[in-house]
């Protein structure tokens, strides 16, 4: 039996001052003043059409990503948020995260983020090296990025990720590891720490640095930062999260967890639950702004819908979950896939023969063996000949880039 789970809310802003060169999530370069107000009244309307989706359920968290969304002034933060939360029921306590880019911070909008009900912010902090961040196209330098957290904290900011790489042009171990001693120094409660890649479409796909560490410098900036991480009091609860007790993420747990979310904004991805029909959809819009200005609130917002058939939910529900250090309890994915654990026996069998998997009192936990293998681990629960399509995620999700 399918069961309703618990539903967050994805807000896309698109805009950034520079695009930088290895990112490949729908953002565009900022030319002239942004139509902020316009901007948010198409969120409205793009909320107003999702709605029947979802009504009566409640709202567990906000994630603002983009693009840079602290390029929004607090005014249109705020806006937004008295609109969403008079259209959905917030839950006490919710979440609310805003991605921001320490090149953008100014004096006095911390304050004016938190009174508008942002209450985590998530720093794209990237490297504490300035050479390092001039080769990743970063708008800031370290100087900015540590005055940006300060101007945080000294709004009344007590929890936040800094969001850093490794395996950067140019990086060698004791650079990863001193731009893990400059975070500890800023006492984030959650950081995510991922490896660069060249993912396609991308100006670093077309044109690769020289000087990228291969993949045993890679793996031992790997293994020596998730040792200082641990050090410092920062448990991994997913492969590329590491948060205070107390401190995960919970918007990106509700994904990894196989949640429910809405998608709003240009590009966004959602995906509900249908109880009454147990059916899973997942609905994105289009990408280009000025095109979704113009069309949200109507069906030509949509950049598509697709039926998530039952065949599919394994290796949708396993993408998510097996990057969870705790794994998952065999209950919840019945609950979420609505598909009886016998479905799945099979390729269980298969990954704990390989000692890719241990699974004890109802629970499913990749070994470590296995999250060094978790794509093919994942393989396991494709239906059929595997030809299938990732399903596209939020951008913080699916690069893992953000806490």
């Amino acid at each position: 039996m399918l069961t309703t789970p618990p539903l967050s809310l994805y807000v896309h802003l698109p805009w950034c001052v520079r695009k930088c060169p290895y990112c490949d999530f729908n953002s565009h370069e900022g030319r002239g003043p942004l139509p902020f107000d316009a901007y948010v009244d198409a969120l409205l309307a793009d909320l107003d059409f999702d709605l029947p989706l979802v009504w009566g359920r409640t709202i567990h968290s906000v994630f603002f990503g983009g693009g840079t969304p602290s390029l929004f002034p607090p005014e249109f933060i705020d806006r937004f948020l008295q609109g969403a939360s008079s259209r959905l029921r917030f839950a006490p306590g919710c979440e609310i995260t805003l991605e921001t880019n320490p090149g953008t911070a100014e004096h006095g909008r911390f304050e004016l983020y938190r009174a508008a009900g942002v209450n985590r912010l998530s720093f794209g902090v990237q490297s504490f090296d300035d050479e390092c961040l001039k080769r990743l196209g970063r708008i800031h330098d370290s100087g900015e990025a540590d005055a940006a957290v300060k101007l945080a904290q000294d709004a009344g900011f007590d929890n936040f990720n800094l969001d850093l790489m490794y395996a950067l042009p140019g990086q060698t171990l004791a650079m990863a590891e001193r731009d893990l001693e400059r975070a500890f120094a800023l006492q984030p409660t959650h950081v995510s720490h991922y490896q660069l890649t060249l993912e396609p479409n991308t100006v670093f796909a077309a044109r690769p640095p020289r000087d990228i560490p291969d993949d045993d410098a890679s793996w031992d900036m790997q293994e020596h930062c998730q040792a200082m991480l641990a050090q410092a009091g920062y448990a991994q609860y997913e492969v590329s999260a590491y948060a205070r007790s107390g401190r995960q993420c919970l918007h990106n747990l509700n994904y990894w967890q196989y949640g429910d979310y809405l998608g709003i904004g240009a590009g966004a991805h959602g995906k509900i639950t249908l109880g009454a029909e147990q059916d899973i959809l997942r609905r994105w819009k289009i990408k280009h702004p000025t095109r979704y200005l113009a069309a949200a609130g109507h069906a030509e917002a949509i950049g598509g819908d697709d039926r998530i058939a039952p065949a599919r939910r394994p290796f949708e529900y396993m993408l998510n979950a097996l990057r969870l250090v705790d794994g998952f309890p065999l209950d919840a994915f019945e609950a979420r896939t609505g598909l009886p654990r016998a479905s799945i026996a099979g390729a269980l069998d298969q990954a704990e023969a390989q000692g890719w998997l241990s699974i004890e009192d109802g629970r499913v936990r990749p070994t470590e063996l296995g999250r060094r293998f978790t794509n093919d681990v994942i393989e396991l629960f494709l239906e059929g000949d595997g030809d299938h399509e990732t399903p596209a995620l939020p951008h913080e999700v699916a690069g893992y880039t953000v806490g």
